[in-house]
């Protein structure tokens, strides 16, 4: 019987203690159980695994790794090796997941199981308007980027590439780059499921145009 999840949803968080508990319970409420869920926790100091520890208890489906700071890709690529789904995903720790989230992306791969990276769907609460990663001084809407937290990955793929690069900020970008110079076949999905907060203190983003 093969006990592999269809999906690892990795949650990469740095002092979120306050919020991460919300992007969790939202992970809980989908209709879609086939998952498992990869905490990686990047040096927190604040009460995080304290909160985390509350589910670890009750949930065997919740994994949770911690190391010092390394900043965000080395944490995504270590959720990467840590998991065991056929299909990788993220979480942003102060985001969320609407309850058909995994659901409605489940029936587009199955469907299409030739797909490598599937991304897009995005609720925005906050400020629309980032920087382009490749001209700082330019604002664009997010509605015209790609955001790191709704790419749907098959993990196969990203492990043939290498997964991610480990670095501090910019890794989704540098990513979805070899991505598309690999010839990943990639898909955009217009289902509006991913709760993408930028209406906090310590929200920071720059757009990935899409191409």
């Amino acid at each position: 019987m093969n006990n592999q999840p269809f999906f690892s949803v990795i949650i990469c968080t740095f002092n979120r203690a306050g919020l991460i508990s919300r992007a969790i319970d939202t992970l809980f409420n989908q209709t879609e159980t086939d998952w498992e869920a990869i905490i990686i926790d990047d040096g927190s100091t604040d009460n995080t695994k304290e909160i985390i520890s509350k589910y670890l208890k009750q949930h065997p489906k919740i994994k949770y790794f911690f190391h010092e700071n390394h900043g965000s890709g080395f944490s995504k690529n270590e959720g990467l090796m840590q998991s065991t789904g056929q299909y990788i995903t993220f979480l942003d720790s102060d985001d969320e997941y609407l309850p058909e989230h995994l659901s409605s992306r489940k029936k587009i791969l199955l469907a299409h199981p030739e797909i490598d990276l599937l991304y897009g769907g995005t609720k925005i609460i906050g400020n629309p308007y980032v920087p382009d990663i490749e001209n700082p001084g330019k604002q664009i809407h997010l509605d015209n980027c790609i955001i790191g937290g709704t790419l749907i990955i098959k993990r196969e793929s990203a492990l043939q590439i290498g997964g991610f690069k480990s670095l501090r900020f910019g890794e989704d970008y540098e990513f979805y780059q070899r991505a598309l110079k690999n010839n990943f076949r990639i898909i955009k999905n217009e289902e509006h499921t991913y709760i993408y907060h930028r209406d906090g203190g310590d929200s920071l983003c720059y757009c990935i145009i899409q191409k």
